[in-house]
Order: structure tokens, then sequence, then C-alpha cells
């Protein structure tokens, strides 16, 4: 893991959770304030209906919360959608865009996920941008080559000015409980860093890249030590407090 770069943690709910679920970040907050101070961000994606909830009691132990999805608009007659806006007014500092199930489900184009990657920037939240490749993907020899189509797609020019983070999610390890080699990892990782870094310079040396393929307690401490790893987007284990806070420790 790059020193130079604060580490980031953060936990995707999906469509899990209910104010039951507050209970669990009442004691992730507990572990985070009782032990050794955690040495990453901590961030927390709800489902929008508890956001608020998240954002306000999770500030008092230094939990930040971050949305699911945003629209790229930033209001108008979109039925059941959220805005970048609300999701700032709610409490939200981060929002993660296009991650592979809604680019699959709901077919988001990369022009689609940099546009609500620009919407994010302007509510003043800093997007966490998915990229990642299928397995027939990689079992083609293209992961590189798809990964880099789809940061170029993704990430908007404006990331040379305002912090966004990218998440690598090897799409087919995703609760599947499957993971890349640890050499797998850092191949990616690595290509991720140089397109940054050719494309924004200085910003893109000091962007945060996070793994976010099946990390769990287990496999955290090993995959948060490779290089250019700056962090997880943790799916599952990050329902449970316990879980979730041994992730975070292991940085």
């Amino acid at each position: 893991m790059t020193t130079t770069i604060t580490p980031l943690i953060a936990g995707n709910w999906k469509m899990n959770g209910s104010r039951a679920s507050l209970e669990e970040l009442q004691q992730l907050a507990g572990l985070l304030t009782t032990g050794e101070a955690p040495k990453a961000m901590v961030v927390i994606c709800p489902p929008a209906t508890i956001l608020h909830a998240v954002a306000s009691q999770g500030s008092t132990s230094g939990i930040l919360a971050g949305g699911q999805d945003c629209h790229a608009s930033a209001s108008g007659a979109y039925t059941g959608d959220i805005s970048a806006g609300m999701l700032a007014d709610a409490g939200a500092q981060f929002v993660i865009v296009g991650h592979s199930e809604r680019r699959a489900a709901h077919g988001e184009t990369d022009q689609i996920v940099r546009a609500k990657a620009e919407a994010a920037i302007g509510a003043g939240l800093k997007p966490i941008i998915c990229v990642g490749e299928t397995g027939a993907e990689r079992d083609s020899g293209k992961a590189e080559a798809v990964v880099a189509a789809l940061l170029a797609g993704s990430v908007p020019d404006a990331a040379e000015l305002h912090e966004v983070i990218v998440a690598y999610e090897p799409v087919w390890a995703i609760g599947t409980g499957r993971t890349p080699t640890n050499d797998e990892i850092a191949q990616m990782h690595n290509r991720i860093r140089a397109i940054l870094v050719e494309r924004f310079g200085d910003k893109g040396a000091s962007t945060r890249i996070l793994y976010g393929g099946s990390m769990k307690p287990q496999n955290a401490r090993e995959i948060l030590n490779i290089e250019n790893v700056n962090g997880g987007l943790v799916g599952g284990a990050s329902l449970l407090a316990r879980d979730f806070y041994t992730i975070i420790s292991a940085v």
C-alpha cells in the first residue's frame, strides 16, 4: 500500500439495511473509538433511506457517509432518482458511481458514469468511480485493455483539479468468494496508477485506488499490503461491525 496516501475503507451496503442496522453502526463506532485509532478513512454507503441517519450517527466517531449512486442532473422529472446535491444535503461526502451491478443491470455506459462523476464533483462530493473486467474478458487476456478503456471513458477531466477515487472491482470476484491472485491485483493496480499518472500527473499519483472484489477479514491484510492498493470497497463484509472493523484494522 502506498504509504503517502491515507487509505480509505468504504463499505457498500447495497440494497441491505434498515433503521435496525444502525445498531451495527453504533457497534462499529464503539470499536473505532475505544481501540487504537484507525489508520484509514472509514466510509459507509448505506441505502438512501438511512443515509442521513448514518451521516449523523457516524459523525461523532469519524465514520463518513456516502451514497451508492446519483443522477447526472441536479433536479428534474426523474421519478425515483436522487441527485448528488440531495446526497450532499443528507450528509454524504462520497458517492459510488459506475458500480458493475449498475453497469450490468441498468445499462450504464461510460458516458453516463462520467456525467454522474461530474455531477458529484459539482455538488462537492468525492466520486468513487468503479472499473473492472468480467471473467470472460480476463480469460481472453483483455482485462487491462478493458479497464484502461473504462478509465478513459468514466473518469472526467475534472479529476485533474478535484478529488476522485478509483475502485478496481474484478466483476467475476464480486460476491463469488473468488479473488484474483496478489500478482493479478498488483498488476492491475499498477496499470491503473500508470494510466492516472500519464493523464493527470501528480494528481494521478496521489489518487486513491481501492480494491473491490470480495475483500474479507481473512484476506484484507494481505491485499492491503499490495503496492498501489490504497484501501478497499467492501460489500457484504461491511454489513457486520466486527467483520468491517477487522478489515479497517488490517490497514
